[in-house]
């Protein structure tokens, strides 16, 4: 399967558009939370989202780990947010 035929192509395009979006209203510098809250607002306004949905990690039968990404879009893409200090 190409990347293009891809079911995750449309989703990730409308990820990456409101990624832009939250980045220029904000700005660089604010802490990681700020854009965490801001890209779950613009992305909920399109699709559906749930915001730290917490999954067990399996290792065979057995339950070793709790997974917690920022970001489940759609049920299908993982959206893990990262924020750096800006320094002048």
């Amino acid at each position: 399967m190409k990347w293009n035929d891809s079911e995750f192509r449309p989703i990730t395009n409308k990820i990456i558009k409101a990624f832009y979006k939250v980045h220029n209203q904000l700005g660089p510098g604010l802490l990681e939370r700020a854009y965490h809250k801001a890209l779950f607002i613009e992305l909920n306004k399109d699709l559906k989202v749930d915001s730290e949905k917490e999954f067990p990690v399996m290792y065979e039968t057995q339950e070793v780990s709790r997974y917690v990404p920022d970001l489940l879009v759609e049920e299908k893409v993982i959206v893990e947010v990262k924020g750096v200090e800006c320094r002048p």
